[in-house]
């Protein structure tokens, strides 16, 4: 299944235009065909690709571009919450967004320095020069909810929004189960044991190429002492009593306001 390169013209039925990790919509819904060429005619657009198989085109805006006329702009993970109930819709968007990351990370072979073209069989790109192919790869991570009764451990990141409050969450290493990356990331970043490993749910997250794995667990013992590296504070938490906490729109969210419970 072949990505098209913007230099075959190729046009599909649904548009997805986006600007860093936001969304271009037009009166609330994917933009027309119309406003999709406009950007191209105004060379606003620092690349664009069509995916025929799913019937979709992607194009990222430059950064500093203005807005097309009538159209107006919301973060990602907006646009996933209001269409949370349309799994086929949120696999196309993050497609999208996510295989446009991969086309902006991979330009050039690792191999020779020579310029990547796409591959015209495989949604991969490709060295002219030494046929080097190059596949998208996803970052695989956990993020996992702890409970202490009708407690649920929050943490302040420092890497991340650092004035809310979310599950633990970190990337799988080499070599280990994403179980085992659910119980070492909670050990190193807060000192707590957990058991009853749990999964119930995963998100495409592309920013820029994550795939989350949620789950739950519960608390075996050890009292919070965080890394301080990673973490500004953590602490059990009552859901009647909330911090402030992530945005709807997130699998992070899910897990702290009980969807999975």
């Amino acid at each position: 299944m072949a990505m098209i390169s913007n230099q075959n013209n190729v046009f599909c039925e649904h548009h997805y235009i986006f600007r860093g990790n936001n969304i271009i919509l037009q009166d609330g819904k994917l933009p027309s065909e119309d406003i999709l060429r406009k950007c191209l005619e105004h060379q606003v657009a620092s690349d664009w690709f069509a995916e025929t198989n799913y019937n979709f085109s992607a194009l990222l805006m430059e950064n500093d571009a203005p807005n097309p006329a009538g159209c107006t702009d919301i973060p990602l993970r907006e646009y996933f919450y209001l269409h949370r109930d349309e799994e086929e819709e949120i696999f196309l968007v993050s497609r999208a967004k996510t295989l446009l990351n991969f086309r902006a990370e991979k330009r050039f072979c690792s191999r020779c320095g020579s310029f990547l073209e796409d591959d015209s069989f495989f949604t991969a790109r490709i060295c002219p020069k030494c046929s080097h192919q190059f596949f998208p790869q996803l970052e695989p991570a956990i993020i996992v909810l702890v409970s202490k009764g009708d407690e649920i451990l929050l943490a302040r990141h420092k890497n991340r929004i650092d004035t809310i409050f979310t599950c633990i969450a970190g990337f799988v290493e080499a070599g280990e189960t994403i179980e085992h990356a659910v119980a070492r990331e909670i050990k190193e970043e807060t000192n707590i044991d957990v058991k009853d490993i749990r999964y119930v749910a995963s998100q495409a997250w592309p920013y820029p190429d994550q795939l989350m794995f949620a789950f739950r667990a519960e608390y075996a013992g050890g009292s919070i002492q965080v890394q301080n590296e990673e973490l500004h504070e953590a602490h059990w938490y009552k859901r009647n009593a909330l911090p402030a906490i992530p945005k709807p729109g997130s699998v992070a969210y899910r897990l702290i306001t009980g969807e999975f419970d």
